[in-house]
């Protein structure tokens, strides 16, 4: 009877134990493949891509919602509802949201483009298109477990008008700057383009085809092998990159990790130039390579311009390393937001495809002072309201130094100062108000009292929330 008993009870903990991690959340997917742009030549993968991934999400037990070349009412409408979804399924939701086709940055913002865009200057952009920090502002105001951005969204500006003045691929994302518990994946690094692929789909979702498929791998480790193997694809001419704010796991696929699984989620510590130059020393070029791509960090990459600088790879890594460090400069002058950080900009990166667009900024903001409060364009930074700074009382010593050495004019004895108390009986006679007859002119008239009460809600940085426009 005993051993019965342990049996019945070892069984369901033994199902629970084995069972696919994602039964025990609610996962949530919006997927977009934006191919049918109307004002420039169509992208004939991005339809491909949004087709593949909600196949492969849908495997991964997502509950999916497809859309293809939205206008942009459309795609606003879309990722309004999608944030619905997640508010109604509740605080343990995993919320993803794939997009692959144009993206632009304009003025250090990311703008994700849909299909009927037409613009014809820079400033036609954040009226026709939608600001990436509004989806990531739109998901991180409802309660959910985690949110994973994916953007294959890279490729080449596809305005001619643009292409003078408007900075390559997109500006960075730092999730750590925000709320815990986001993913953000680029299809290449920040400030590089993208390519569209010869095949059926993309080079950066023909690699995450494959990698989320892998059982047991943590998504950390699936974009590592992400990296390397759209670098590989393209020989070396595109690198994936991404950022996390992640506490927990998350694995696409259930099951068992490989016995030699890549980096662990949480590396002890990050290793310096000298310790990455140890390592790598010695190793043939594509295998010290493959290392550093997969680590993705700056250590690594000057490590290995050190050791290889003559190479071709050298000479890549040189690039990646010089644009990522160019990107960084860049978003720190952005979230300052100050002609002087801009100006700062220009001194350390006087000749850049940003050379333009900083310069502008810098003539944007020359009537502004530069200890003003910057506007912030920083994806998911905390909101700052004045109302809720209570009000500072006046002192004594915020008045006049003329009025507080004014003495007090000399007053009759028979009448005491005014706004004081005084040991006397104070009579106030008012006269009656004089009589007044209404005499009825008419049939009676009715009074409506109608007040209308308007919340508005602003969007993180001080900004509309779709609009996406500085407030200068």
């Amino acid at each position: 009877m005993l051993r019965r008993a342990l049996l019945s009870l070892l069984v369901p903990a033994s199902i629970l134990i084995g069972c696919d991690p994602a039964s025990a959340e609610n996962r949530l997917a919006l997927v977009i493949g934006q191919s049918a742009y109307k004002s420039v030549p169509a992208l004939p993968n991005p339809a491909n891509d949004a087709r593949a991934m909600s196949q492969l999400l849908t495997e991964s037990g997502f509950t999916v919602t497809s859309a293809s070349d939205l206008s942009q009412d459309q795609l606003r409408e879309r990722i309004s509802d999608f944030a619905g979804q997640v508010a109604a399924k509740g605080t343990d939701t995993v919320a993803l949201v794939f997009y692959a086709g144009h993206g632009l940055q304009i003025d250090g913002e990311n703008y994700l483009v849909p299909v009927d865009v037409d613009p014809k200057r820079e400033a036609d952009i954040p009226i026709q298109a939608v600001r990436l920090n509004d989806v990531l502002n739109t998901l991180t105001s409802v309660p959910s477990r985690m949110r994973i951005l994916l953007l294959d969204a890279c490729r080449n500006n596809p305005f001619p008008e643009l292409n003078r003045t408007a900075g390559h691929g997109l500006a960075i994302i730092d999730a750590k700057v925000g709320a815990p518990g986001t993913f953000v994946s680029f299809s290449t690094s920040p400030g590089a383009e993208a390519e569209d692929g010869s095949g059926a789909n993309s080079p950066y979702t023909t690699a995450l085809l494959a990698s989320a498929r892998e059982p047991g791998i943590a998504i950390e480790d699936t974009f590592k092998r992400v990296r390397l193997a759209v670098n590989k694809a393209t020989d070396g001419r595109q690198t994936p990159w991404d950022s996390s704010s992640l506490t927990e796991d998350f694995r696409f696929a259930a099951g068992s990790a490989p016995a030699t699984p890549a980096a662990p989620k949480l590396a002890a510590t990050k290793r310096t130039v000298d310790e990455w130059k140890r390592d790598l020393q010695g190793k043939p070029v594509d295998a010290a390579h493959e290392l550093i791509v997969v680590d993705g960090t700056d250590e690594a990459y000057e490590a290995f311009v050190a050791l290889y600088a003559g190479t071709p790879r050298g000479l890549q890594a040189r690039d990646r390393l010089d644009r990522h460090r160019r990107m960084v400069a860049w978003s720190s002058a952005v979230l300052v937001n100050t002609a002087a950080a801009y100006r700062a900009f220009l001194v350390q990166y006087p000749d850049s495809d940003l050379t333009a667009t900083a310069r502008k900024m810098v003539d944007r903001l020359r009537n502004r002072p530069d200890n003003a409060l910057p506007a912030t364009n920083v994806a998911l930074a905390a909101p700052t309201c004045p109302c809720n700074v209570a009000p500072t009382q006046q002192k004594k010593a915020d008045v006049p130094a003329k009025k507080r050495a004014e003495p007090d004019r000399p007053r009759r004895a028979s009448a005491p100062p005014r706004g004081r108390v005084v040991d006397e009986e104070v009579v106030v006679v008012r006269r009656p108000p004089p009589a007044v007859v209404y005499e009825p002119a008419g049939p009676p008239i009715g009074i409506g009292i109608g007040i209308g009460i308007g919340g508005g809600g602003g969007g993180y940085g001080g900004r509309d929330h779709w609009q996406g426009r500085r407030g200068y």
